[in-house]
């Protein structure tokens, strides 16, 4: 072929080219051969097209040499476009009524049997996650991952488009920096021309972007790189993309509003969703009792009861004990499930009591509701009035099962939380609900957990996080009651991004890393370069991140971040395809001074 560049994609072609000249790049997906005629659909990222070689006189011909094509060779063919034969189009293609009749073909590169099959039949296994990592390039060719990364740039841009048009600038903030003491281990990096000493991973651009602020450049966004060494889950990768954004001048419901806004265009342009907003609010405190969740999904009941008044006056000791040591008991009315569960796999040792030990509970109650009595678990235990009392206080019908855990109060809600999930995707819940999306705002979280390891306060976000104006004094007094100035936004039971009000002032900042444990001369050490921006007239500045990979995922609706990450880490935070993390040759290990 004099010029094998193509004059359309794969995707392109319909009946009103039927009779053009057309040339064709693209992969053989499948290869068919009837009597004189081979059938290959090509395909590019934008479809496939059907190429007919039909059979010619002599060798050589490029009848012969269709039979020798195999999957995933790299073709450029030309021909002619012509109708299919009635009945034989395909309505699953966009190119389905149309078929190329080739002339000339050029094989671009051959290529073995590859390791697994890129085509995508409904109802197929995938091959095992570990081969497609591995050979990761080729994994890229599916059809499904594709739009899934085209999807998550059409997200992004959109994202690009909405903060522009409303003054953002981006900013790139460094990617070598500082270790500070609070959050998730850092990635390390040893400094060739200052031995001894190690530069960081950013975990988040937040030091970077405050000092913007004070700096005047008001609103500033990025879609940011960042990296945190943790342990690894479905929906969690070792490095991560988010959108990254600080305004100045602003209070919370500036940014909850600019970020409402930018949700509802996104859902709208990428899905055609529409999301009512405001989004709801909720305090952390509520979500807690009525979840067990500081990110609850909202797509279905299930709510926690608290009964630690009524644990009182039965006759069951464990209950009643919880409650006098200041713990809590509550419950989970699971409607109609009576009957879903038998009582082997309730009691101690059974599936679901299960869950709870191994979550650190001391153990799962439950009872049955039958027509006019409440049987079974614990009953012999609870003494005929708090037996009588316990359907009103659930709304309890003939068919529901019960469900009870005492323990902290913190404790309690957790795990009951951690049931609620497990049970809504046991019992099909969710069923059909997988395009509805429930977002909300979490707000007015502690600003401070208590780790008993260590026997000091710790930041709940981080401690540049401001505390609410009423609860400042509180922070020489009793930082346990301090609550944050801190939001998160929540879709579907997934944490897609969160952000607070900073503090803004010097004489705060300081009173917060007392709190935590730095007296002035450590806190000058690690952050003086920040104390020292605060007394320059630092404006009130607020912000959020946003884990645009969490984001796509929910979008693209699957529940592997995986899916919507080029070249993702796998469940141990190795590159199957690169073989990193390995080895270094001894001479750079030396220049390191390592």
């Amino acid at each position: 072929m004099a010029d094998w560049r193509r004059t359309h994609t794969c995707g392109d072609l319909r009946v009103d080219q039927v009779g053009s000249r057309v040339t064709l790049n693209g992969w053989v997906n499948t290869s068919r051969a009837y009597n004189s005629q081979v059938f290959i659909d090509l395909r590019d990222r934008y479809g496939v097209t059907q190429v007919v070689f039909e059979a010619e006189s002599g060798p050589g011909g490029i009848f012969q040499q269709a039979n020798s094509f195999g999957r995933e060779w790299c073709l450029a063919v030309t021909g002619v476009v012509r109708k299919r034969l009635p009945g034989k189009e395909n309505p699953d293609l966009a190119t389905g009524a149309v078929e190329v009749l080739a002339e000339s073909v050029e094989v671009l590169n051959s290529s073995p049997t590859p390791p697994f099959e890129v085509t995508e039949f409904p109802g197929e296994e995938l091959a095992g996650e570990d081969v497609r990592l591995t050979s990761r390039w080729l994994d890229l060719r599916r059809p499904s991952l594709q739009r899934s990364l085209f999807l998550r740039h059409r997200m992004t841009s959109i994202i690009r488009r909405h903060l522009d048009q409303r003054g953002f600038v981006d900013v790139e903030t460094p990617l070598l920096g500082r270790s500070t003491p609070e959050g998730a281990r850092d990635y390390l990096v040893p400094s060739r021309v200052h031995p001894g000493s190690w530069y960081a991973l950013p975990q988040s651009p937040q030091l970077y972007k405050q000092l913007l602020m004070v700096a005047g450049f008001d609103r500033y966004y990025q879609v940011a790189r960042c990296l945190r060494d943790e342990d690894l889950r479905a929906d969690r990768q070792p490095e991560f993309t988010q959108l990254d954004l600080e305004m100045s001048f602003v209070d919370q419901e500036d940014v909850l509003g600019l970020i409402e806004g930018l949700l509802a265009e996104v859902f709208r342009e990428v899905l055609g969703v529409e999301v009512p907003v405001p989004l709801p609010r909720m305090g952390y405190d509520e979500a807690m009792a009525r979840f067990g969740s500081d990110k609850p999904d909202l797509r279905f009941g299930l709510e926690i009861a608290d009964l630690s008044d009524w644990a009182k006056t039965t006759e069951f000791k464990v209950f009643r004990e919880a409650v006098e040591a200041g713990g809590a008991v509550r419950a989970l009315n699971v409607k109609g499930a009576a009957g879903r569960f038998s009582n082997t796999e309730l009691k101690p040792g059974g599936k679901l009591a299960e869950m709870v030990t191994r979550a650190g509970g001391k153990g799962l109650a439950w009872l049955k509701v039958e027509e006019g009595k409440v049987t079974g678990g614990i009953e012999k235990f609870l003494g005929a009035q708090a037996l009588a009392a316990l359907p009103g206080l659930l709304a309890a019908e003939p068919g529901d099962l019960l469900l009870f855990v005492a323990d902290e109060p913190l404790k309690s809600a957790e795990l009951l939380g951690d049931l609620r999930v497990h049970l809504a995707n046991q019992l099909g819940l969710l069923a059909g609900k997988e395009r509805e999306f429930k977002p909300l705002w979490v707000v007015d979280f502690p600003a401070f957990g208590f780790d008993k390891e260590a026997n000091r306060w710790v930041s709940n976000h981080h401690p540049f996080t401001a505390p609410r104006v009423e609860d400042v004094p509180l922070l020489e007094t009793d930082p346990g009651k301090v609550k944050a100035r801190a939001y998160d936004l929540v879709i579907n039971g997934y944490e897609c991004g969160g952000g607070s009000i900073r503090i803004h002032s010097s004489d705060v900042q300081a009173k917060v890393f007392r709190v935590l444990g730095l007296e002035p001369e450590q806190a000058r050490e690690k952050f003086g370069f920040l104390l020292d921006a605060l007394k320059l007239g630092a404006p009130p500045h607020g912000g959020i991140a946003l884990g645009l990979d969490r984001w796509a995922m929910l979008l693209v609706g699957t529940p592997n971040i995986r899916d919507v990450i080029a070249f993702p880490k796998n469940q141990r935070a190795r590159d199957q395809m690169t073989g990193a993390p390995s080895p270094v040759e001894p001479r750079q290990l030396k220049e390191l001074g390592l």
